[in-house]
């Protein structure tokens, strides 16, 4: 049970959480809320987030990326604790669990509204479910050509705060895409900080991510731009907004010194959590801004 926790990364999850809590504040700025969409909305997130995590241990170890030239923690099916097979059934098992709490939560959402949007948003979760699976699994994986960091920017940020934001509202606002953006950024940012923390052995794999093609002292440099669009993005929004408060403010000397120990460490891994985690206070920063 301990490998089987480990492999599902719980320290991933937060960072996956304050897209649905940034949508679901936006929808109570909007005067709009819903238990049962909040809850299943958390677990289906939650249950994506971990299916990413086994697909991610499974293909980086079949494609090359994990192995004993890695420099942060061990992974679960390169050290032979738990073997290709069993994780392919996770994975397969998670697959189906997210597909399930997604209807769900789409009946809730959508039981008294157009039916398309159900059709709609189910086709969504599916993308969703293939993201997670073919970022670093099966024959030719997308993170490995470096389009991890879009892929995340638009999953982490525009589909998990819009996307959330309209299970509740069936609306979409276009300012909105501010708040998404800067959820998107920060996301974006802890992969980044992983893809430097990995940059020998992705190379040698042939995992080419943005830092594997930069190098460190750029992608430092790449990380810091994350980090300030992230700041911009809200500040935009709290400006278009008008009658919102700047509790959000409190977070960004967070983000500074995230930034600066980027450059100091020559191994960000302790980063990625507190940037992770920092990224939730910020949210929860966020929705008080907006509701109070």
């Amino acid at each position: 049970m301990k490998n089987w926790i480990e492999a599902a990364r719980p320290r991933t999850l937060p960072l996956a959480l304050s897209c649905i809590f940034m949508g679901t504040f936006l929808a109570g700025y909007q005067g709009v809320f819903d238990g049962r969409v909040f809850g299943l909305a958390c677990l289906t997130t939650i249950l994506l987030q971990i299916l990413s995590n086994f697909a991610n241990d499974y293909g980086d170890t079949q494609n090359g990326a994990d192995s004993l030239d890695r420099v942060g923690p061990q992974r679960a099916v390169q050290s032979g604790e738990i073997s290709p097979e069993s994780m392919f059934k996770a994975i397969i098992i998670f697959g189906v669990l997210s597909l399930v709490s997604g209807i769900l939560l789409l009946y809730f959402a959508f039981r008294q509204a157009n039916l398309q949007a159900f059709w709609w948003f189910l086709g969504l979760g599916l993308l969703c479910i293939l993201a997670a699976y073919t970022y670093t699994a099966g024959k030719k994986p997308y993170g490995y050509a470096g389009l991890g960091d879009i892929s995340v920017l638009i999953f982490f940020g525009l589909v998990g705060v819009l996307g959330s934001n309209f299970l509740f509202t069936h609306r979409f606002e276009a300012v909105n895409i501010l708040p998404a953006l800067s959820c998107g950024f920060l996301a974006t940012g802890v992969l980044n900080l992983n893809n430097i923390r990995d940059i020998e052995s992705d190379t040698k794999a042939g995992k080419f991510t943005i830092p594997a093609r930069l190098g460190k002292q750029k992608a430092i440099v790449y990380h810091w731009i994350l980090l300030a669009l992230a700041a911009l993005s809200i500040l935009a929004f709290a400006l278009m907004r008008g009658d919102i408060s700047w509790y959000f403010l409190i977070a960004f000397p967070l983000f500074l010194i995230n930034a600066i120990k980027v450059k100091k460490l020559d191994n960000p891994d302790p980063l990625l959590k507190q940037l992770a985690l920092s990224t939730l206070f910020f949210v929860i920063l966020s929705g008080l801004s907006m509701l109070f």
